[in-house]
């Protein structure tokens, strides 16, 4: 039985097409190649020994090039396709050892998948469409319309429910699959290059609200794709495929900073490092804390001492309230009786520690103060500069070049 605390689990998974699949795993497992394997018995290795767990509300994105075997692999979780040997676990049921009826349960009530060319009923409207999953369930209508409007609200079709799906444009038709997806109330995402079939600009937008989108849903996700950098942006962690295997599984962070031989390393290189590192990676101690209910002089006395013309200001339990500048303080009359809480910048740029590089570097920009790390407690956490941001994405990899000034 597979441990119920990953919610998909994939273990020692092989595909093989040919006639005789069975009949040449003893040839791989004596050491033959893919392509030794392909001239000698004309069979085809698909999947190669896989193994992987997906923790609740994971996005885990699997990512490979044209016959890296990721579209197999997918397709054999929901068993479309059939594994020649190995085991897949959802919440601890071996999915091979089901029936035909509790197969179907599973794909009608738990797992659901948002296919490339998004396979669309074009003689449906879209709300029609989008209560395919729940008719087929055999729910009632009323549910299935009271079920559907809330989808379209929620993937932004609102008032395109009775259109045709040839009146659409693949962005919209792309939501529409993806909320067919989302009406059944699936807690498991299976979705195959998505966006791939979508023009740049549309395809950005989709990866955006899709984000956005799993803050609200809280589903987990398998996520296919062949680009790196989509794969490194909406992942939390990231399998790389290749001729069937995974040759490395991390974070994005993991991938980027240590990847792990020459074929990952020539992936990566060209990757924006400021869209994929989070900024804790370059996290400073803020060198001036204060409490709202200190004096403003107080605060000047700090800023003086540590040599710097900022205090980030917290109250008594931590949590960030704002900034106040060296000139500010100066400038406030009766300083010695004014609290720091009274007189604070309140509108500094903040950030989550997970937070990318780039986009402390856009808050940064606007603001002559450092971004205030924070937890999603708000308490405050650290610092990061403009010229330590600079640095690490430009690949100095800095952790301390500003000592803390600005």
């Amino acid at each position: 039985m597979a441990d119920k605390e990953h919610k998909i689990r994939c273990q020692n998974l092989w595909k093989i097409f040919g006639p005789s699949p069975q009949s040449v795993l003893d040839l791989i497992k004596n050491g033959a190649s893919k392509q030794e394997v392909m001239e000698k018995t004309g069979h085809v290795i698909a999947i190669r020994d896989v193994s992987f767990e997906v923790q609740e509300n994971e996005v885990f994105v699997v990512m490979g090039l044209s016959g890296s075997g990721k579209s197999t692999l997918v397709r054999c979780i929901n068993r479309l396709m059939e594994p020649t040997s190995g085991s897949i676990f959802i919440e601890g049921v071996n999915v091979g050892e089901m029936s035909n009826h509790d197969l179907k349960e599973l794909r009608r009530h738990k797992l659901s998948m948002v296919f490339q060319h998004f396979g669309l009923l074009p003689h449906r409207s879209v709300i029609d469409n989008i209560t395919f999953g729940l008719e087929v369930r055999g729910d009632s209508k009323k549910e299935r319309q009271e079920r559907a409007q809330d989808i379209l609200e929620l993937v932004g079709l609102g008032g395109w429910e009775n259109s045709r799906i040839q009146e659409l444009s693949g962005g919209m038709q792309q939501r529409v699959g993806f909320a067919r997806a989302l009406a059944v109330g699936s807690e498991f995402l299976l979705m195959d290059e998505p966006f791939s079939a979508l023009d740049p600009l549309i395809r950005r937008q989709m990866q955006e609200e899709f984000l956005n989108l799993r803050q609200q849903l809280k589903k987990t996700v398998i996520f296919i794709t062949h680009d790196l950098l989509e794969a490194l942006t909406l992942g939390d962690r990231v399998a790389i495929m290749r001729d069937g295997e995974i040759v490395q599984l991390g974070t994005p962070e993991e991938i980027v900073t240590s990847p792990s031989d020459d074929y990952v390393r020539e992936f990566v290189k060209d990757v924006p490092r400021g869209k994929v590192l989070p900024v804790r990676n370059i996290m400073e101690e803020p060198l001036v804390v204060i409490t709202e209910e200190q004096p403003v002089a107080a605060a000047i006395g700090e800023m003086e001492k540590k040599e710097v013309d900022f205090a980030f200001v917290v109250d008594s339990t931590g949590i960030f309230k704002g900034a106040l500048t060296k000139e500010q303080a100066i400038n406030t009359k009766d300083n010695g009786s004014v609290k720091a809480g009274e007189i604070i910048e309140r509108e500094c740029p903040t950030a989550l520690s997970n937070a990318t590089l780039e986009h402390c570097l856009q808050l940064v920009a606007e603001c002559d103060i450092p971004v205030a790390i924070l937890d999603e407690g708000q308490r405050l956490k650290g610092m990061v500069t403009r010229t330590a941001i600079i640095q690490a994405t430009s690949g100095n990899g800095a952790q301390n070049g500003s000592n803390g000034k600005r």
